[in-house]
């Protein structure tokens, strides 16, 4: 019997126990290859790191902080890659500051290489390819935004990129303007403002593609910290008091900071307008405290630009708080907001508001009318229907031939409707209101959709008391066409495009989601 058994089981067991040897070799042999090439993977890792960490090294040595730069905003670039929203991120906290002058503008010495450039194009790109993958390419940019403001933009670019050679000289002689070229000329009045546009196209596409849009108002709140701050923190630092800060002399005190007052003033009317309405609408109680504060730091700013269009785009918002907003809550905060103003604001914001009354329209307007406005009317009579191209003020005849001596050598007419139809004639002035009206009547639906968080009702009813203040603003200064002081207004345009992308994405998603029911119910 035990012949038998050692003949039948032993060696069964024997082959048993060799084939889980070989087994359990095979597994070894795999194991040391898997650690093995995680150990070469990990070196290989560490030299790339080593040696990228001693290319920037010498590179830094040579090119010192623009190497730096560089290497932040293409390391920025490879996040961006995986999700362009982090790059939309980016831009919301950097566009409002790029055009500081402690901001790099120039890298290698190549104007326009900087890091702001770049990671709007690396997100830019990024955007691109997730649109092809997924679809959404063909939303990208609305069809309102390309024929009433874009097209526009683009023929009075290509109109004006043919009398660069008529600039008056005195513009080049004192550096008023930086290209001396058309290829110049289009870098600066064409490409610069378009990357504004592109870049509210971009933060519709992010919010088109986030399950919680209202997250982009906590960069967005950074953002207005950044830029109120720094205007308080310059002349807190200045010592400079506030009778002189108001005075005509000082209009270009601010200008180091890259702006210049009254378009900072601007700039904090709109700001103050999104806080102001996400305010009352908010729920949050953290959130009302922090939108409370940075009311005050902007309500301050503003009032340290002592710019009176920035004063009366303020009162525009506030005027229409208290028109939309119908309630207790809107009144009492009008009361305080109005007996603060009266027993906190310096004697000198009177002062600067009082500037010119009793001495006729012309004093009021600092001298525009006579000195600036009437004297370019004859260059809008010489192309009334489509204008003379953008920027067409510096090679306006009143400019070629009273500059410094009948007109003034300014770059703007001071007056954004009076510009576009120097620039873009009255068909360009139609076309450009009746952009801002679509975007009036968006803000103002989307402030009342019952879908929307209470955050984005209310951001988006200060947008539209926003634009309605930066439209009343413009008659005494700024543009129509993209400028810098307007970044918050484009912010909250991109916004309400992906807001809109968002429903019209969720309508064709259950537009296809009945079809295919119904198909499978006739099947």
């Amino acid at each position: 019997m035990s012949s038998v058994l050692e003949q039948r089981v032993l060696p069964g067991s024997t082959a048993l126990w060799r084939r889980c040897a070989a087994a359990f070799r095979a597994a070894g042999f795999l194991q040391d290859a898997r650690s093995g090439r995680r150990i070469a993977f990990t070196l290989s890792v560490f030299a790339g790191i080593t040696l990228l960490g001693a290319f920037w090294g010498s590179v830094v040595a040579v090119a010192e902080l623009n190497a730096l730069y560089l290497c932040i905003a293409l390391i920025g670039c490879a996040f961006i890659l995986l999700d362009f929203r982090i790059g939309v991120v980016l831009l919301i906290l950097l566009m409002p500051i790029s055009s500081s002058r402690v901001f790099p503008h120039a890298m290698f010495g190549v104007t326009g290489l900087n890091p702001l450039n770049l990671l709007l194009v690396g997100t830019f790109g990024s955007c691109l390819l997730h649109g092809v993958s997924d679809g959404s390419l063909r939303r990208f940019a609305p069809r309102p935004l390309q024929w009433l403001y874009i097209l526009p933009i683009l023929v009075a670019g290509a109109l004006g990129s043919r009398h660069v050679g008529d600039i008056a000289p005195a513009f080049f002689m004192y550096d008023q303007v930086e290209f001396h070229d058309a290829a110049g000329y289009v870098r600066d009045f064409v490409a610069k403002p378009m990357s504004l546009v592109i870049f509210a196209l971009l933060v519709g596409a992010a919010v088109s593609k986030s399950k919680k849009p209202e997250k982009f108002l906590v960069p967005t709140l950074i953002s207005i910290w950044v830029m109120g701050s720094m205007v308080i923190v310059f002349v807190s630092q200045s010592g400079i008091a506030l009778g002189q800060l108001a005075s005509d002399e000082s209009r270009e005190f601010l200008s180091p900071l890259g702006l210049h007052a009254n378009d900072l003033g601007r700039l904090y009317a709109v700001a103050y307008a999104l806080l102001l309405f996400t305010w009352a609408e908010s729920k949050d109680t953290g959130l009302r405290l922090a939108l409370l504060a940075s009311m005050g730091m902007v309500v301050v700013a503003l009032v340290l630009t002592f710019s009176r269009g920035a004063f009366l785009g303020f009162i525009v918002v506030n005027v229409l708080f208290l028109l939309w907003r119908r309630n207790a809550k809107a009144l009492m905060f009008f009361g305080l907001l109005a007996a603060s103003a009266a027993l906190l604001l310096p004697g000198a914001v009177y002062d600067r508001v009082e500037s010119g009354f009793g001495s006729g329209l012309d004093a009021i307007s600092a001298g525009r009318i006579e000195g600036l406005w009437l004297p370019l009317l004859p260059d809008v009579l010489r192309s009334p229907i489509y204008g003379n191209g953008l920027g067409s003020i510096l090679w306006s005849e009143a400019m070629r031939t009273g500059i410094g001596v009948t007109i003034p050598g300014v770059a703007q007419a001071h007056n954004a409707y009076l510009e576009i139809v120097l620039d873009m004639g009255i068909v360009g002035l139609i076309f450009v209101c009746a952009y801002f009206v679509h975007v009036f009547k968006g803000f103002r639906a989307l402030s009342v959709d019952p879908v929307l968080s209470p955050n984005l009702r209310g951001f988006y009813q200060g947008a539209a008391a926003g634009l309605a203040s930066f439209l009343v603003a413009g008659i005494a200064g700024s543009y129509l066409t993209p400028r810098p002081e307007q970044i918050f207004l484009w912010l909250a345009i991109g916004m309400m495009y992906g807001q809109r992308a968002r429903k019209t994405g969720d309508l064709n998603a259950s537009r296809q989601y009945a079809q295919a029911g119904a198909h499978t119910q006739s099947a």
